[in-house]
């Protein structure tokens, strides 16, 4: 189910109706707070959120949302620029497009984030204080559960798969996002981020996801 946060009644009907046209179900809202409430009372498998809202923005919203669930979330953003699209990253956004919005692109930034729900053939690794159960998509450190959304644990597994292996943005980008556009790098500079935040001790200091300057990023306890 796709809960869609959108204040312009044209947009949110032309889009629901084109997402049920998918095989969607989808529950609207027109504004953050109330959003924030179908979120609580539907558990929804993605929200697409605009950032244009009255009351309360899309980016306090998206962090309340944040705060109750780890849904994934796809912002729609009026521009291309860069503080729209940087500010929803670091609210928590797992992907972005921009407005006006075509149908069939949110479709696809839809199916690609749903699959990265997706199980894994079973395997459970450890590294360091790290456990990943690939099967029960779960990460463990020092035995507790890190709640991470479903872009950051595909992101987890895509750099864990080959430990001390360099992987590039555009890699990264193409396993994750299903994106092709190197300027998207930003998503990935983002999310790294915010696995950083849940996963190392010190997240200034990376144990786990090394930036390898002028290449990308590599994963592995040092």
């Amino acid at each position: 189910m796709v809960l869609l946060v959108e204040d312009d009644p044209s947009v949110r009907e032309g889009l629901g109706l084109a997402l049920r046209r998918q095989g969607h179900e989808v529950r609207a809202a027109p504004t953050g707070e109330e959003g924030v409430e179908r979120l609580r009372e539907s558990r929804p498998d993605i929200v697409v959120l605009d950032i244009m809202l009255p009351g309360i923005d899309g980016f306090e919203t998206c962090r309340r949302m944040r705060s109750h669930a780890e849904v994934p979330i796809i912002m729609l953003t009026a521009r291309g620029d860069d503080f729209d699209v940087v500010a929803g990253l670091e609210a928590g956004a797992d992907d972005y497009v921009v407005k006006p919005v075509e149908p069939r692109v949110l479709e696809a930034r839809i199916r690609a984030v749903l699959r990265r729900t997706v199980s894994e053939p079973s395997s459970v690794e450890r590294h360091g204080s790290l456990l990943i159960d690939r099967a029960g998509l779960q990460v463990l450190k020092n035995d507790v559960k890190v709640a991470l959304t479903p872009t950051e644990l595909k992101l987890l597994l895509e750099l864990s798969r080959t430990p001390g292996r360099v992987l590039t943005r555009q890699q990264i980008l193409e396993a994750v996002w299903e994106h092709d556009y190197l300027g998207d790098s930003r998503l990935v500079d983002a999310c790294v981020q915010r696995l950083r935040a849940k996963i190392e001790d010190v997240p200034g200091e990376p144990g786990y996801v090394h930036t390898v300057r002028g290449f990308g990023y590599r994963f592995g306890p040092r």
